[in-house]
């Protein structure tokens, strides 16, 4: 393990601008996108998050807690992601000597010969999996869901909820709170929190449903937004009568069997689901006006 002097964290919080929580120029979903595909590693895993969830945090607590070679991978890895953002912007330099003092900070913590080892994926904990995989498995549960009592039913709802949202590493929190078979919850996507309401009942949701939950989610912070999940979906009456222009995006649970039938992180579904909301001012777009061939 590294051992990081206080000046030594504080010279890495400027250099990779991780004051407020930040780093560089990362959201919560870029970040988690670049340990995956450039370090095999999942920050999002709850090892990182002991001292808090957000970027700068979870960082912090990888390199205090990581073995040397993993460390010196993951500060390399910022290092040259940072000079790019600096070369496409034509950024000056503002840290005295960056460079010099960043090559000195990994000579000191690094032992010798280590500069050559490799080390694959170095959290058996939190390994990168196979996304074809997940989606097939969250689908067959899906689809066994519908032979559940209606009390049971609910329960594994919720549970199904959790793990297609973290699917696409986007925080899901739970517990989430269980009236009758309606989930509520949240989840973080770029840099919005995303409140969640589900039903899982036999006929498709009306206005008043939708009227109640943006109601909610209009109590809440001004940057807050909602997604509301039918199973069965909801009427075009009720659509219509909600109107355009809202804070709640809806989706079904035919979205959710296409989408993982097509393999498409629901991440990018909810994505294109408010793009479409900011575009059109319409509340549900059909999964398959979002993906056309």
């Amino acid at each position: 393990m590294a051992n990081f002097k206080s000046t030594d964290m504080r010279f890495l919080d400027s250099v990779f601008g991780m004051s407020g929580g930040y780093v560089l120029d990362f959201s919560n979903r870029t970040m988690s996108n670049f340990f995956s595909e450039e370090l095999e590693i999942d920050i999002d895993h709850e090892m990182f998050s002991a001292e808090g969830t957000s970027k700068a945090r979870r960082i912090r607590c990888l390199l205090q807690s990581a073995d040397t070679p993993t460390v010196c991978r993951v500060l390399e890895a910022l290092w040259r992601h940072r000079q790019t953002i600096r070369e496409e912007t034509k950024a000056e330099e503002t840290i005295s000597n960056a460079e010099g003092r960043f090559l000195s900070l990994l000579e000191s913590i690094r032992a010798p010969g280590l500069a050559s080892e490799v080390v694959q994926n170095p959290f058996a904990a939190a390994p990168v999996v196979d996304h074809g995989q997940v989606c097939d498995a969250l689908k067959k549960r899906l689809y066994e869901l519908r032979d559940q009592s209606p009390q049971k039913r609910g329960y594994e709802f919720e549970s199904f909820l959790k793990d297609l949202f973290d699917s696409s590493r986007l925080q899901a929190r739970t517990p989430f709170s269980l009236v009758g078979e309606q989930i509520n919850g949240s989840f973080q996507l770029g840099n919005e929190t995303y409140l969640v309401e589900a039903k899982w009942v036999k006929d498709p949701r009306g206005v008043a449903e939708l009227h109640t939950f943006h109601g909610k989610v209009d109590q809440k912070a001004a940057w807050a937004r909602g997604l509301f999940i039918s199973y069965r979906g909801s009427t075009q009456e009720g659509l219509q009568a909600f109107g355009r222009g809202r804070k709640v995006v809806c989706m079904s649970g035919e979205d959710i069997d296409k989408a993982l039938g097509r393999r498409i992180a629901i991440a990018e579904v909810i994505e294109r689901k408010v793009r479409a909301a900011a575009a059109t001012g319409a509340t549900h777009a059909p999964l398959d006006d979002l993906f056309k061939a």
